[in-house]
């Protein structure tokens, strides 16, 4: 199963979109098998990619399966990472889940006994970018081949349960999808090792099992948590009546409903994700994202004298014209209303009745605000010590702090296995209480990052702990008084990457919750910074990293910000940060900002930046002032708790100033060719409403566009990629033979304008014919999400941003060379000079070993067969020659510079002596020699310097 792509989901979404019945799994078994097939026949599969890091700041963890004897060897599921194993306590990882088709994780369960790997793919907490999964894996031989063994249609499997007696029972909980109703949700049992599933728990089609736990002790005692969601892309819903707490006393065989009427726990439309855990047959715990409004809280201290938005919200005109100007000033200034917005102007604009009172809170009102502003119980923790026929509350009063109005994102609860009164929660903090949840106390730390997601508790020593959080892993041996960072894979989500023009470039990124790093391309991993002090990757910005963009002319001059468009100019040579995001005038509707707000440097003018909000803002002066240069280019917005109808892409021309496009998140595609002055919708012969993830105008051809689009919201997991030829009015598909995954991003190869690169929610491709037939990129690159692509031109290397496995580089230079007249020859790379070395075949040490030269040679043949190289110098003496094989396309040859035998004597006679290194071998002396590739009767030179 090596090398497939995530194509079970995506098969199985084309129902919902269409409203058809569930797709047949005869259907998604040749899904998998169109990207096995592809990938094996891909002329560019041999093409290395390789992983530049960062790993510092990790990724998001899910879930741990940690060996009960010996805890320092341990399994870590990463949300969009893929599955990594630990042998030395979290000192170095290897990945095992590459070689399967999907990298979406979220449970992990490890039978220790047999050495027998689960994994349920397709992450469960419900954020932006939790990706669907196909089912249940299974691997016999730690990861080097995966089978998968049902639940195909499940999308997002939360639970795992392996019965320790009978490794064949195993129980399941699966979420289902996250944006669309569907059947295959709820618990579900296999008694012969997942040949056959039966389904012992539904609930209903928007119903899912976020957790399923067992008593440590008896397996047939389980309790497992529903979950009633709904997501939109413009609205949330968390919480529903579907929403509680069942309990089996069989194995999961059948299920009782315990959070009933009277039963303590909350019921009805609240009842939000909920998290379990069992000391014992009596005592359970729970936690409860409470959806349910928050009660008017009437406080003994007096009301503050400071205005607060919400007193705008219902203030009269004749109130507000009352208020002091002092006080009012205080208001304007502290909560960053524009200077010319001082007290008795808006005194006077509310005299004119172009204001009202109402518009100074909507002024401050975004999407990261309202986030923050529900007034929602939130997080609770309730405790049942009669084995769930009642529960009650532990502590008093609100847990504030925790889940914030996103308790969506979390969800779990831990009791220690050596102190039922021992118990762990999280949500942005990781808490702890030693009273059963009467007081809790935080246990975070300066090298513990926030939003926490999984926790292993050590039963044999107290106090010893493996966290998970957006920030990779944490161990702890003193129950959280300190903390040791774990973050050795390369696992960092991204969303949005970029290049300067340096040498060596840096290559800068935007990560989920992981800010904004800067760094070099020549990044190698290596412990070595813990030495130095100075890590490869600097940080310059918090929050969830979003776009980039680098001056030209000076590359210190950097633009960039966190979620929903707020975003900073930023001189990294003299440490200013200025805030730019653009402001709508009081009285006016907000703008609205996508979670990833587009920016965009123009390129006729590095002074001119673009912005995108429902309307395309235009600064001239690097961000200090902004002008609307639209009107709405989306479809204006929907009633939700989820920021939309804004613009996701921006591009403009590279032949003419003000040739604009925009594309929005609800599938408006427009063009401007007057700078803004008018705009024309280009999008109506495209599928409606879906993501406009990229709009891309030709750096070749002025009258070129390219669009993608990305049906991953509606559940609609197709390839939607476009070509116009006339600014737009007509558009082509050019998706091809790309299997279905949702699509990121497109590019233009800028030396090359027949060459185009595509990152899916699977994986990256390649077309060497403008969209007619694509090839996957698989060497060193799994099947991970591709958010980013950027091509360095001096370097000649494709840059590609993964959202869960940091950043890679592939060197396409050679790629860039390939036309329709060379196709059938022989093409062999050009080879950068080689810096002779007397560290050559010698180590400094005796217990090291020799240093060793190599270069990398790709060439590209027609056929696949046996390939010779020789090595020959200037007057076309041969002095080393070897042989290798050969697939069709882009291969890779290194070579280690040394001298056969033969070429010691050609060198001798031509009066070169060549001394033998430390480790035997004779390399090659400086001079100019030729690399000779030959395929049959075809072959290629290129020029090897030995300076």
């Amino acid at each position: 199963m090596k090398k497939l792509s995530l194509l079970l989901s995506c098969f199985l979404s084309l129902y919902i979109f269409a409203q058809q019945p569930a797709t047949s799994p005869s259907v998604v078994e040749s899904a998998l098998q169109q990207k096995e097939n592809a990938t094996q026949n891909s002329i560019v599969k041999n093409v290395p990619f390789k992983n530049i890091g960062p790993t510092v700041m990790s990724g998001r963890v899910v879930d741990f399966a940690v060996n009960p004897n010996n805890p320092i060897e341990f399994y870590v599921g990463y949300a969009s990472g893929g599955v990594w194993h630990t042998k030395n306590n979290g000192t170095s990882f290897t990945p095992i889940l590459d070689n399967s088709p999907t990298q979406n994780v979220g449970s992990v369960s490890m039978d220790w006994k047999n050495n027998i790997l689960y994994v349920g793919t397709g992450e469960v907490n419900a954020s932006r970018s939790s990706y669907a999964g196909i089912g249940l894996l299974r691997t016999r031989d730690n990861g080097k081949t995966w089978e998968n063994i049902g639940l195909k249609d499940s999308h997002h499997i939360s639970s795992i349960l392996i019965n320790p007696e009978n490794p064949n029972e195993i129980v399941v909980g699966a979420v289902g999808h996250l944006y669309s109703t569907n059947n295959e949700r709820g618990i579900y049992k296999t008694v012969d090792g997942g040949k056959t599933w039966n389904r012992t728990l539904f609930v209903n089609d928007q119903t899912g099992i976020i957790e399923v736990v067992r008593d440590p002790t008896h397996y047939n005692l389980m309790y497992a948590a529903a979950w009633d969601k709904d997501r939109k892309a413009w609205n949330f819903t968390g919480s529903g009546s579907g929403s509680g707490i069942y309990k089996s006393t069989d194995a999961g065989n059948s299920w009782i409903k315990v959070s009933v009427d009277g039963s303590g726990f909350p019921t009805g439309d609240g009842v939000g994700r909920i998290g379990l855990a069992i000391y014992d047959a009596n005592t359970v715990y729970a936690i409860h994202d409470n959806q349910s409004r928050r009660d008017e809280e009437a406080t003994s201290e007096e009301s503050s004298d400071m205005l607060t938005k919400d007193d705008f919200k219902t203030m009269t005109s004749d109130q507000f014209l009352k208020l002091d100007n002092n006080k009012l000033n205080q208001f304007l200034r502290m909560n960053g209303f524009q200077e010319k917005y001082k007290a008795e102007n808006v005194k006077n604009m509310v005299r004119g009745k172009t204001v009202q009172p109402v518009d100074l809170a909507k002024y401050l009102e975004d999407a990261n605000s309202l986030l923050f502003d529900t007034p929602v119980i939130g997080a609770e923790v309730y405790k049942s010590t009669d084995g769930g026929k009642t529960w009650n509350k532990t502590h008093e009063g609100y847990l504030d702090g925790i889940y914030y109005s996103y308790g969506y994102y979390f969800g779990k609860i831990h009791v220690d296995p050596s102190n039922k009164d021992g118990i762990y929660i999280y949500g942005v903090p990781i808490l702890k209480s030693k009273d059963g949840g009467k007081t809790f106390t935080s246990i975070d730390a300066d090298n513990v990052h926030a939003d926490h997601h999984a926790l292993w508790i050590n039963p044999k020593q107290p106090g010893h702990l493996i966290d998970g959080n957006d920030g990779g892993i944490n161990i702890s041996y003193d129950d959280g008084a300190t903390w040791i960072k774990n973050n050795a894979p390369a696992v960092g989500q991204f969303y949005a990457i970029n290049v300067d023009h340096e040498e060596p470039y840096n290559v800068y990124g935007g990560l989920q919750d992981n800010g904004v790093w800067v760094g070099s391309h020549e990044y190698e991993a290596s412990p070595y910074w813990h030495q130095s002090g100075q890590y490869p990757y600097e940080s310059i910005m918090g929050g969830d990293g979003m776009q980039i963009q680098i001056d030209s002319r000076n590359s210190a001059i950097v633009y960039t910000g966190f979620q929903f468009g707020n975003y900073y100019r930023i001189n990294r040579d003299t440490n200013e940060t200025t805030y730019i995001q653009p402001k709508h005038e009081l009285g006016e509707s907000p703008y609205r900002f996508n979670w990833q707000t587009p920016i965009l440097l123009s390129p006729h003018n590095q002074d001119i930046l673009y912005l995108g909000g429902n309307k395309l803002m235009r600064s001239m002066n690097q961000g200090n002032d902004w002008a609307a240069i639209s009107g709405d280019l989306t479809q204006g917005g929907k009633q939700g708790n989820v920021a939309y109808g804004t613009l996701t892409s921006i591009s403009e021309s590279p032949f003419q100033f003000g040739l604009l496009y925009t594309g929005s998140d609800d599938g408006m595609v427009h063009v401007s060719k007057d700078a803004g002055g008018n705009w024309v919708n280009v999008s109506t012969s495209f599928p409606k409403d879906l993501w406009v993830s990229r709009v891309i105008a030709s750096a070749h051809k002025k009258e070129r566009v390219y669009v993608t689009l990305n049906g991953y919201r509606w559940d609609d997991f197709m390839p939607y990629v476009y070509v116009s030829e006339n600014y737009g009015n007509t558009w082509k598909d050019i998706s091809g033979n790309v299997p279905a995954s949702p699509v990121n991003v497109i590019r233009e190869d800028p030396a090359n304008e027949n060459i185009l690169y595509l990152g899916t929610d699977n994986g990256a491709y390649v077309s060497f014919n403008r969209g007619d037939t694509w090839a996957p990129f698989s060497e060193g690159l799994p099947n991970v999400a591709v958010h980013d692509l950027v091509v360095q031109p001096q370097s000649k290397d494709l840059v590609v941003g993964t959202h869960g496995r940091s950043i890679y580089v592939a060197d396409i230079s050679l790629l860039q060379r390939m036309n329709a007249q060379n196709s059938t020859e022989v093409l062999v790379s050009v080879l950068e000079p080689v810096q002779s070395s007397r560290r050559w075949g010698r180590s400094f040490s005796p217990w090291s070993e020799p240093y060793t030269p190599s270069v990398s040679l790709q060439y590209y043949t027609p056929e696949a067969g046996e390939v010779s190289f020789s090595i020959e110098t200037e007057e076309g003496k041969v002095v080393q020659e070897f042989t290798g094989s050969a697939d069709k396309g882009f291969n890779v040859q290194d070579y280690d510079l040394t001298l056969s035998e033969k070429g010691i004597k050609v060198l001798d006679k031509a009066g070169t002596k060549v001394t033998k290194a430390e480790n035997g071998s004779y390399y090659l002396p400086k001079g100019s020699y030729t690399v000779v590739v030959a395929v049959g009767a075809k072959s290629a030179r290129t020029d090897l310097e030995v300076k």
